[in-house]
């Protein structure tokens, strides 16, 4: 194996930090794009796709074992295209080409994604990580190009008609019916499979690895308002399972106990190990999670996790423009975790014998460790049950762990940190600034707005086309790429979430601007649900449509909650039509296989809820003050919430299908509780307000 390369290859000229990560390679590496495609094609050569991203632990061994091996890279330039792909960049490719893979190997893939194509882009053989000479029962990266050439040179015809049936298979695969429409039936078999694959010792979902599972957890903490107590399990089991599942992450290693922020999942059942790359949204999902279970159950340690998380994102991953970066790597210093773990001796010369003592005994750390003999910090017992323990106030006891925490991390924040991709992807951004806006909100703080109302606003004026179409990413000053499905979709929701905390109607008129062009360009003609890429992207050998979840929400059930949720408040009904049916092809798949549907079944619970809208309406902001107060203090999931202040020069007609001629009785501050387009009649005061915003939801 040699060095990495003097020179650099054609990478070198790219934005993705991943992509240039290979700049060095001896691999004669390609971007996805015509050029080497075209080479392909007029060379006749089968070409060698690898989709990785920054963080990834496996993609960086790949690399130095295989792709900066001078004999495995003479065997790709001479014989393949190779093409180097950052998934996060390009989410349609990643996505057509892993369920490909996964067709050919019967289920199973992961990233690095190593994939063999035809010129025509076809796939013929695919894996994820080969390590590059055979071992432990892996065949080898040089035996895998070797027989992949062979059978390309000398079983063509094979080739060529295993490839077709895939891409065939692909397409079938992305046609959709509606079948009726969702009942609440879909949501009793999800909760008891949910139940059927909870771990009740440890939280979450079936075994090691194990993952969050966000939009799940979100899903039952919000059945669990009105479920039946008649129907198995019941409604207290149910947030049960949130409860025990939230307690176990926050108190575990996945947890960052200094820095704040979850690691991506925990390779053991206990949530002790985690795979350490922290990325944006699980980041943003779980901030959420633990603000509607603040919310459920008025427990502030839910809050206190929240706040991390967030404290997590606005430290170490804004940009000074506003919106978000993408992740932090596993590695640092070509170590996985270095960067997270300490020794006992380490912790004590910082903090001192008895502090240092009492932290380590709380966070779990020895002198042997859990952790190849370093320690994770991770939490098993309550501060409660440890402050009886030590004989101290549980109130001394915080304070002294607050201050221990603080000088740990500052010597830590010396290290060498991980990575850091410092892409900004509108998708993601798109999650993180529905949870800064949600906290807002929940916790009564307007840095959280700020901070999201700062993103939308980076997002809507620097990546956006000439045509004021959404571009998916954006590093060092430039955006680019064709945006997704997920992009508009996820950014709608956002920012209906942000008209939700301060109520500018300017952020209604970019989400209805933003909802013409998802439906014009992605909305499937015959009216069944979204392609994930617009009509005019780059045709691909697929145009897939995402119903099931994956690390992060599929983008037809965000398109149907946002367009649900920004129906409502326009009182545009083809929207909400539109979200039906796009729920309504997922039918089939939420009955299958429901713990892979978690966002859609929020959508169909906020379809079926008696969901209300909330109209208020003063002739200043100022006479509102105590009546915003209390309604955010009331959990009331599923309504939304419009206000209209003569004084206040942010409105337009697009909330007039709800708001309407709605006007202050008698100047006095006045609410009108609306539901299925239809309202009660008003309630006018301040003290009669108050009264009946206990009554509510």
């Amino acid at each position: 194996m040699s060095n990495k390369s003097a020179t650099s290859n054609r990478l070198a000229n790219e934005s993705s930090p991943y992509l240039l990560q290979h700049a060095n390679n001896p691999v004669d590496w390609y971007a996805w794009g015509e050029e080497a495609l075209a080479k392909a094609r007029d060379e006749d050569k089968p070409i060698f796709l690898s989709i990785g991203y920054s963080a990834c632990h496996w993609c960086h061994v790949m690399e130095h074992e295989s792709f900066e091996d001078d004999g495995i890279a003479r065997v790709l330039n001479d014989n393949f295209v190779s093409i180097k792909v950052d998934r996060e960049e390009r989410p349609d490719l990643d996505h057509i080409y892993m369920n490909a893979v996964m067709a050919l190997r019967g289920g199973g893939g992961g990233w690095p994604l190593s994939v063999f194509l035809t010129p025509a882009q076809e796939v013929f053989f695919g894996g994820t990580y080969w390590p590059p000479k055979s071992r432990m029962g892996m065949p080898g990266f040089d035996h895998v190009l070797h027989s992949v050439l062979d059978a390309f040179t000398s079983r063509r015809d094979q080739v060529t008609e295993q490839s077709q049936k895939i891409t065939a298979w692909l397409n079938e695969a992305a046609a959709s019916t509606a079948t009726g429409f969702p009942t609440s039936d879909l949501l009793v078999v999800a909760v008891q499979s949910l139940a059927q694959h909870f771990d009740y010792q440890d939280g979450g979902f079936a075994g090691a690895p194990k993952f969050p599972h966000a939009m799940d957890l979100r899903l039952l903490t919000l059945l669990s308002r009105n479920w039946p107590e008649d129907l198995e399990p019941g409604r207290d089991a149910l947030l049960e399972m949130v409860r025990v599942s939230c307690k176990k992450m926050a108190h575990g290693g996945i947890f960052d106990h200094l820095g704040g922020g979850f690691a991506r999942y925990s390779v053991d059942e206990k949530w002790l190990v985690p795979h350490f790359e922290k990325m944006l949204y699980d980041n943003s999902l779980l901030a959420d999670v633990y603000l509607e279970l603040l919310q459920a159950t008025g427990d502030h340690f839910y809050a206190d996790v929240a706040i991390e998380t967030l404290g997590y994102l606005l430290n170490y991953l804004q940009d000074e423009n506003g919106p978000f970066y993408s992740t932090e790597d596993a590695d640092s210093e070509g170590e996985e975790g270095k960067f997270y773990v300490w020794s006992k001796q380490e912790i004590i010369d910082i903090l001192g014998q008895e502090t240092g003592n009492r932290f380590c005994e709380l966070y779990n750390v020895t002198e042997s460790g859990n952790f190849e003999g370093q320690n994770i910090l991770n939490i098993t017992v309550s501060h409660q049950q440890f402050a009886d323990r030590a004989g101290i106030e549980k109130s001394e006891l915080r304070e002294q762990m607050r201050e221990a925490r603080t000088q740990l991390l500052k010597v830590r924040d010396q290290r060498v940190r991980p990575g850091l991709d410092d892409k900004v992807l509108v998708s993601w951004n798109g999650l993180a600034i529905h949870a800064m806006a949600r906290a807002g909100v929940v916790l009564d703080d307007k840095k959280y707005g700020l901070a999201a109302a700062k993103a939308a606003e980076f997002i809507l004026q620097n990546m956006r086309n000439d045509q004021g179409r959404l571009l998916h990413t954006w590093r060092h000053g430039k955006a680019k790429l064709a945006a997704y499905l997920d992009d508009y979709s996820y950014l709608i929701t956002a920012l209906i979430e942000l008209y939700q905390f301060d109520h500018d109607e300017n952020w209604i008129a970019h989400a209805v601007e933003l909802a013409e062009q998802m439906v014009t360009h992605f909305a499937d003609p015959t009216g069944e649900a979204f392609f994930f890429t617009a009509d005019d992207h780059e045709e691909l050998i697929a145009r897939p449509k995402a119903f099931q979840d994956s690390s992060v929400p599929s983008g037809n059930s965000m398109a149907a909650l946002a367009l649900l949720r920004l129906g409502r408040l326009t009182g545009r009904t083809e929207w909400i039509e539109r979200a039906q049916t796009t729920m309504s092809a997922a039918i089939p798949l939420m009955q299958r296989l429901p713990l892979a549907c978690g966002q859609m079944l929020i959508a169909v619970q906020q379809q079926l809820e008696d969901a209300q809208e909330i109209v208020l309406v003063a002739p200043s902001r100022a006479d509102l003050v105590e009546c915003l107060a209390a309604i955010r203090k009331h959990w009331m999931p599923s309504s939304l919430l419009l206000v209209r202040c003569d004084d206040d020069p942010r409105q337009s007609k697009l909330l007039d299908g709800v708001l309407g001629d709605k006007k202050a009785v008698d100047g006095l501050p006045t609410m009108f509780v609306c539901s299925s387009f239809a309202c009660q009649q008003p309630v006018v005061g301040k003290e009669e307000i108050l009264a009946a915003i206990g009554l509510l939801g």
